[in-house]
């Protein structure tokens, strides 16, 4: 993308909200170009100003930022960061705008929210300015389908058997091993494809650490539950995880591991700041398992704006774990595998489509 300050148009129903949202933006030094009340307008004011990135409100009457962004992708595709509600509907809604093909979300705070958004100007900027450079073919879960679908036809998948223990040496995940995945925007799609494309009988176990609210990551938990073969569920405090088990860390908290023992991990929930900038962090859950596990590790950081799990990937390579980190021509937004790679932790850069058969060690 270049220097110059990213072109948005900012779709709200509430006429005060799209005034406080333009100038949040602007004194941030992002350019306003157009404003919008509803999807269909939307959609004729983004066709006038061919904006480099548009802030779109999930709920309002007529068409909804849902039916807006499927349209837009379809007639002017814009890379499109969802304002949601800081709810459990609002999280059944955004994930739909993402599967549309929306690269992110901003999830407004209870309460008042107008007051809410306006403490959060500084992460609000920053992530507009991360997904106006986003890579629009990599969002989606109808890119991401059809995208799966033409490797699917032009290149014979490895069998479930292969990724297992029971293959030759160098092609199976190793007894107890521990992963730890770590992303942010972009990251609900990717790491489904992941978690998706690993076998169930897998001797692996896990956590998944994705920068989302806590409104939100219980149902990421269930998504993912339901899109593959291992059992996901969100951290709770105290929590065991087993063979085939994943955990999907928290919202609005860190996830530590405190030990692992008898082929399980004890996770912990913590409800403090630990100076990372964000919570949940994947330096802390990856530091973490640096020191409580002797099994197998492997770290893995997907697509995502900041430098988040760049500390981690460190301490892991320290105790002779295995990093990978997302290649950038599959990223939607390439900043932390671009920092984890750049500590020189990281063992195997791969296309996204390749991680899961990373884990697998087949291509270790």
């Amino acid at each position: 993308m270049s220097a110059r300050a990213p072109r948005t148009v900012v779709v709200d129903d509430s006429r005060f909200m799209r005034g406080l949202i333009a100038d949040i933006l602007e004194s941030g030094g992002v350019e306003v170009v157009g404003e919008a009340a509803d999807g269909r307008e939307a959609l004729s004011v983004v066709a006038d100003a061919d904006p480099d990135v548009v802030t779109m409100d999930v709920e309002m009457p007529g068409m909804d930022g849902i039916e807006a962004v499927e349209r837009l992708m379809a007639e002017h595709p814009t890379p499109t960061l969802m304002l949601s509600a800081y709810t459990a509907e609002g999280a059944e809604e955004t994930f739909a705008a993402l599967d549309a093909g929306a690269v992110d979300f901003f999830a407004k705070p209870g309460g008042e929210v107008s007051m809410g958004v306006s403490r959060m100007e500084e992460q609000l900027v920053e992530t507009v300015r991360s997904v106006a450079g986003a890579d629009l073919s990599r969002a989606g879960r109808q890119r991401r389908t059809e995208a799966a679908t033409a490797a699917a036809g032009s290149a014979t998948p490895a069998s479930p058997s292969a990724s297992t223990a029971d293959g030759p040496a160098g092609t199976g995940v190793e007894p107890n091993t521990t992963l730890i995945i770590g992303s942010s925007t972009g990251g609900p799609d990717a790491v489904e494809r992941v978690v998706s494309a690993l076998p169930g009988d897998a001797d692996l176990r896990g956590v998944v650490v994705q920068h989302m609210p806590e409104a939100f990551t219980g149902r990421f938990a269930n998504r993912l539950d339901e899109a593959c073969e291992l059992s996901v569920r969100e951290a709770e405090d105290g929590m065991r995880l087993g063979r085939g088990e994943l955990a999907v860390a928290k919202g609005g908290h860190h996830l530590e591991i405190t030990n692992a023992r008898n082929g399980r991990l004890r996770l912990t929930v913590i409800d403090e700041e630990r100076g990372e900038g964000v919570r949940p962090s994947v330096n802390v859950t990856m530091r973490s398992a640096a020191e409580a596990v002797d099994d197998p590790l492997i770290g893995v950081i997907l697509t995502g704006m900041g430098g988040d799990g760049s500390d981690g990937v460190q301490a892991l390579s320290r105790v002779g774990a295995r990093v990978l980190a997302q290649d950038e021509d599959s990223c939607v937004v390439y900043g932390m595998p671009k920092r984890a790679a750049a500590t020189g932790a990281v063992d195997s850069v791969l296309p996204l489509d390749d991680i899961a058969a990373g884990i697998a060690g087949e291509r270790a």
